[in-house]
């Protein structure tokens, strides 16, 4: 007893000993990352090795490899994919990237999706093939069939009979059999190659797409890959990657045998149900069965293939398991790092919380971002864009962005080098780029926040899949970004937009996860970590075995919810009564277990806790659990957003709140009070679109300078006199210098400042007159798009949005010297080029379209404003003591 009195006395002790504020740690994974397109694999060594230099200095920590077709006039330097020499650019590059400390990522494969040139016909992307024959009483087949190619044929007639005719093919094609009474239909089942071949394949990738219902395609395709890096030598990227479902594929050689494996009866005695035009219920049970069982060989057969080989070589995995028509909650968990996307509008929180929610409950670190696909169009896209959408993955719960992307260009490509056609190009070419350091530092530290800890979220969300599936139209069920009505539209979707604009914390859970969960001192125990309660919304059928084990879990003294009362009927059609019998006796022991009823009431009730911060229009944010304390990451975006200073509830306890800047890395200890609830509220000032970390100890104080709540304690002061403007990098050339006391656009003087695409320099020397007392902002007025700010020598910060200011101090009462960098976009220089018809543009397969996917041609886009807009002024502030 003693010894235990004697360690809670340190350990409280300890815990409440002062905490000093700092950023966690940063390496290459809390840094960016980008795709990186080799165009015809057209590499060498010396580019690859500066291009990768240009990387890490710019801020990022890896690249991703994706081999694609190739740029018009070098194809003597393509090199074939997988041969010798490109797995010597391959082992160049991850070499280089030790030395540097980034991070090499590649697909399993080129373009996308998985496929070359060893895959099969077996093996390949197939589609089911279906012919109807109507057949009279007395009648016969006189079709002829392949025995080699017809999966299945069967004739059902219309009194409910059945006959399987696939073993009557005769060698010569015919059928022995003659029908019986009544009129028949008889089915004919092949499948035919899906169309589409591998996309944007690199040389020596081209080919059909795989099967991705087919475990023994999958290993067949590796075995190209096997012997690739079965060298000593052989290098091994970080991890291997698999996009997003394209495969545009409903069947395979062995999906009659698998189907009966799994659902216990014959698809092949169903074919009406599956193929015909039935919309009753057996049709839909048929259908649900169907679909389940894709998703079945997705996650218990192709998906485990891919990851085992990886696995056994040392190799993670990144999987977008998104567009398939599998559960893409277990397809996410089944790789190492899910991954996510936004395309262009296509931007949803609760979609990406698929792959975060996967990640936390499966207990993956990871969780990753194709970022930037899209975003605008070509050469629009501003840092400040890239910076909103990064916010709203990360409060989706992504924490390793993967820009989308980067392309390999030769230094003696001409501008704009080697382009992809559907990425922001975020590539060291770009104007952009000179600032991008900047916003890269800013993932880096949000990241480095969101790869701390664990997850703090109270509540799993059940995904009832078997209700999407139970429908008698279509057949498979793709689930993809871009058209959202499989989750936005169903009564989950519903659910979980309001948990978050309510303030309660989720993930969602699938059937198959759910049946590793356990019960422990009334929380639900996941492998990635513990949840307040199980929430069930609007549910029409629930499979037994997700019953028995919430009816386990409740008895167990886990807290379930259900929104819209218990679920009426079980998936699927085998034993159907059987099933339902079980249903019903269920539904009686699980009944005074659990709460029914609206979230509203129920979650609360069980010990769910709503975040009030989502009360506050405009914010968004996500928490984690520190061990001793949490972290939050909280953004005032989206179009509600306003400049706010107000103290904010949490629904966590705290004893002491650090503000971390993620923008500039500045922190403090922030104001902290107890609220009539005796809850915890923090201070928190935010512009529109800013972010900030805070960080709360449950024990202890932090221990560092307190955090300054700058307000303006006078008028603005224009910053008045002569502009000098030089330009200072940039193309197609550097023009020459002016001044000006008015400032606008650059873009408006015309001639060569039209089309300049790059960097200007504006320097001004002014009085700091009353200013001068105090500590001001330095107010940029209107930029575009980006700004480097220096007074007196001191670098004060970079900025690319709104408000575009900076904090000084130690103005000279005159004789200031402030210098202003300003870097625009590449969108007139662009349509310079365009304008007088250099034909830069010049790529095999989609060549470079606009975001329509036409033709791109930027002759007749207007001229974008660049430059310093201001007007800049000088915003007297001081530091708030406190409320």
């Amino acid at each position: 007893m003693r010894g235990l009195l004697l360690f809670l006395c340190g350990f409280a002790i300890a815990a409440a000993q002062p905490r000093p504020i700092e950023w966690p740690a940063q390496n290459m994974e809390t840094r960016p990352w980008a795709y990186w397109w080799w165009m015809g694999s057209a590499v060498d060594k010396e580019n690859l090795t500066r291009e990768m230099q240009r990387y890490r200095d710019a801020g990022m920590g890896g690249v991703h490899i994706i081999p694609i077709y190739g740029a018009k006039g070098y194809e003597p330097r393509f090199i074939e994919y997988l041969s010798p020499k490109w797995m010597e650019m391959l082992g160049h590059a991850v070499k280089e990237g030790e030395r540097l400390g980034l991070g090499v990522d590649m697909t399993t494969g080129s373009g996308w999706c998985f496929g070359g040139p060893n895959v099969t016909e077996r093996d390949a992307c197939a589609a089911v093939a279906v012919n109807r024959f109507d057949v009279a009483a007395g009648g016969r087949v006189e079709a002829r069939f392949d025995r080699s190619s017809t999966q299945a044929l069967a004739a059902f007639s219309s009194n409910g009979e059945k006959v399987d005719l696939t073993g009557r093919i005769g060698a010569d094609g015919r059928v022995d059999w003659t029908a019986g009474e009544g009129s028949w239909q008889v089915y004919a089942v092949s499948q035919s190659l899906c169309r589409t071949p591998v996309k944007r394949a690199a040389p020596g990738g081209a080919g059909p797409m795989l099967n991705p219902f087919s475990g023994e395609a999958m290993r067949h395709y590796l075995e190209r890959f096997t012997r690739a890096f079965s060298g000593p030598a052989a290098a091994k990227p970080r991890a291997m990657y698999h996009d997003s479902f394209e495969y545009q594929a409903n069947w395979s050689p062995a999906l009659f045998d698998e189907f009966e494996r799994r659902r216990g009866y014959k698809l092949q005695l169903e074919l009406p149900a599956l193929f015909g035009e039935e919309t009753a219920d057996r049709a839909a049970r048929v259908k649900s069965d169907y679909r389940e069982t894709l998703s079945d060989l997705m996650i218990e057969e192709f998906i485990p293939a891919w990851t085992g080989w990886c696995r056994l070589r040392g190799i993670r995995t990144r999987n977008q398991a998104h567009g398939s028509p599998g559960n893409l909650l277990d397809l996410y968990a089944a790789a190492d790092i899910p991954e996510t996307e936004m395309f262009h509008a296509d931007r949803s929180t609760i979609v990406s919380k698929m792959a975060s929610s996967a990640a936390h409950v499966a207990g993956r670190r990871l969780v990753a971002s194709e970022t930037g696909t899209w975003l605008k169009e070509h050469f629009n896209e501003t840092l400040a864009d890239l910076k909103d959408l990064a916010d709203q993955l990360f409060t989706a719960g992504v924490n390793h962005i993967v820009y989308h992307g980067t392309c390999y260009s030769p230094d003696d490509a001409p501008w704009p080098g080697w382009l992809f056609y559907a990425s922001t190009q975020m590539n060291p070419r770009n104007p952009f780029w000179r600032d991008v350091p900047a916003l890269n530092a800013y993932v880096s530290r949000v990241q480095s926040v969101l790869q701390s800890g664990r997850p703090a979220n109270d509540v799993l969300l059940y995904w009832p899949i078997y209700d999407l599936w139970h429908d008698a139209k279509g057949r498979n069920i793709n689930l993809t970004v871009h058209r959202r009505e499989w989750l936005e539209q169903q009564p989950v979707g519903s659910a979980a937009q309001r948990l978050l604009k309510r303030g309660y914390r989720f993930d969602f859970v699938s059937d198959r996860q759910l049946a590793a969960a356990q019960a422990r001192g009334g929380q639900v125990v996941m492998p990635g970590g513990n949840y307040r309660v199980i929430a069930a919304p609007a549910c029409e059928r629930m499979p037994l075995a997700t019953l028995e084990k919430l009816n386990e879990l409740a008895g167990a003294g886990a807290a379930v919810v259900f929104e819209s009362g218990l679920p009426k009927d079980v998936p699927g059609l085998n034993r159907l009564e059987e099933r339902r019998a079980r249903l019903k006796t269920l539904l009686g022991l699980l009944q005074p277990r659990v709460r029914t009823g609206s979230f509203e009431t129920t979650l609360p009730a069980a010990g769910a806790q709503r975040e009030p911060l989502a009360d506050v229009p405009g914010l968004e944010f996500i928490r984690r659990d520190s061990g001793n304390g949490h972290w939050y990451f909280i953004s005032n975006r989206g179009a509600e957003a306003k400049a706010f200073d107000a103290w904010v509830p949490l629904a966590v306890r705290a004893s002491s709140a650090a503000i971390m800047d993620p923008m500039t890395g500045r922190a403090g200890v922030g104001q902290l009070r107890r609220g009539k609830d005796g809850g915890t509220e923090v201070r928190l000032a935010l512009e529109p679109g800013e972010s900030v970390v805070l960080q709360t100890s449950a024990g202890g104080k932090f221990n560092g300078p307190q955090w300054q709540y700058w307000q303006a304690s006078g008028r603005p002061v224009g910053v008045a006199g002569t502009w000098q403007v030089t330009a200072v990098e940039g193309g197609p050339e550097l023009p020459g210098g002016f001044e000006t006391a008015e400032l606008g656009s650059w873009a408006g003087r015309g001639g060569a400042w039209e089309n300049f695409g790059g960097t200007a320099r504006y320097s001004i020397t002014f009085d700091g007159g009353g200013a001068a007392a105090g500590a001001v902002w330095i107010d940029l007025g209107q930029v575009r798009e980006s700004a480097r700010v220096r007074l007196n020598g001191e670098d004060l910060g970079t900025v690319f949005m709104a408000p575009y200011r900076v904090k000084a101090e130690g103005l000279r009462r005159s004789g200031n010297r402030l210098e202003v960098e300003v870097t625009n976009l590449a969108a007139n220089r662009i349509r310079d080029l365009d304008r007088r018809k250099v034909v830069w543009r010049n790529f095999y397969d989609i060549n470079l379209v606009n975001i329509n996917y036409k033709p791109f041609d930027a002759s007749g886009w207007p001229v974008r404003d660049s430059g310093l807009l201001g007007p800049v002024s000088m915003i007297p502030i001081r530091a708030d003591p406190g409320r």
